[in-house]
C-alpha cells in the first residue's frame, strides 16, 4: 500500500520510529507483557497501542499509579529494553515508509522524533542499516514534555534549521498525529501493523 501525503512541498521530514519506520510493536508489547507478568501487571494490546509514543518510564509510573504497584521503574525499563534488543533480529521495516526515508535521503534533512530511548532507537535503526540515513534523532529524556506535546517535534525542526509549518510528520498514533498539529506541522499517518499486513496480502 501507498500512504497518502497532504499536498504540497516540504523542507524536511519528521519520523516516529516504533511503528512508523520500524515494525517494532509487536517485539516491544511482546517485552511489556513478559516483564509486567512478573509484577502481575496487566497491559492490554489495546492500551500499548493507545499508548504509543510514551516514554517507557512514564509507562511504568502510570501503571503503579493507576495500580497502586511499586515496580522499581529504571529497574524494570532496564530489563523491558533488554528484552526488546534480544528480539532484534526479528525486527522488520516499514516498507510504505522506508521508501520515503531512501528517495528523501540526502534531498531534504531527516529526523527521528521518537518516545523510545536513544540506545532502543539507535539499535532499531541499525539493525535496519538505516542509522545513516538521519540527520537528526530527538528521544525520549531529551525533552520535558512527552507526545501529545509539540515539544519533541519542534525541537527536531530547531535541529534540521528548518520552520515548523515546513515540516511533515510520518506518525502512528494519535498522541504523535496530535503532537505534529500542535507544532504547526502536516502529517501522515501510518496504518497499524494488522491494516497494513491486510492491505498487502490483498
Amino acid at each position: 500500500m501507498k500512504l497518502a501525503l497532504p499536498a504540497g512541498n516540504f523542507d524536511a521530514y519528521l519520523f516516529d520510529c516504533d511503528g512508523t519506520i520500524v515494525d517494532s510493536m509487536p517485539l516491544h508489547y511482546k517485552a511489556w507483557k513478559q516483564v509486567l507478568a512478573e509484577w502481575n501487571c496487566e497491559f492490554s494490546e489495546e492500551r500499548f497501542y493507545a499508548w504509543g509514543g510514551m516514554p517507557i518510564i512514564e509507562i511504568i509510573s502510570t501503571l503503579n499509579r493507576e495500580y497502586g504497584l511499586t515496580i522499581p521503574v529504571e529497574i524494570v525499563a532496564a530489563r523491558k529494553e533488554r528484552l526488546y534488543f534480544e528480539s532484534l533480529p526479528e525486527l522488520q521495516p516499514v516498507p510504505e515508509v522506508v521508501e520515503h526515508v531512501l528517495e528523501k535521503h540526502g534531498q531534504i534533512p531527516l529526523a527521528v522524533v521518537s518516545g523510545s530511548t536513544r540506545d532502543s532507537v539507535v539499535a532499531s535503526l541499525t539493525t535496519l542499516q538505516l542509522l545513516d540515513r538521519f540527520d537528526a534523532l530527538v528521544c525520549a529524556g531529551e525533552y520535558q514534555n512527552s507526545k501529545p506535546h509539540p515539544e519533541a517535534f519542534l525541537l527536531a525542526a530547531e535541529k534540521l534549521r528548518v520552520e515548523p509549518r515546513n515540516c511533515l510528520v510520518f506518525e502512528d498514533t494519535d498522541m504523535g498525529i496530535q503532537a505534529a498539529t500542535a507544532a504547526g506541522m502536516k502529517s501522515a499517518r501510518v496504518p497499524p501493523p494488522w491494516v497494513r499486513n491486510r492491505t498487502s496480502q490483498r
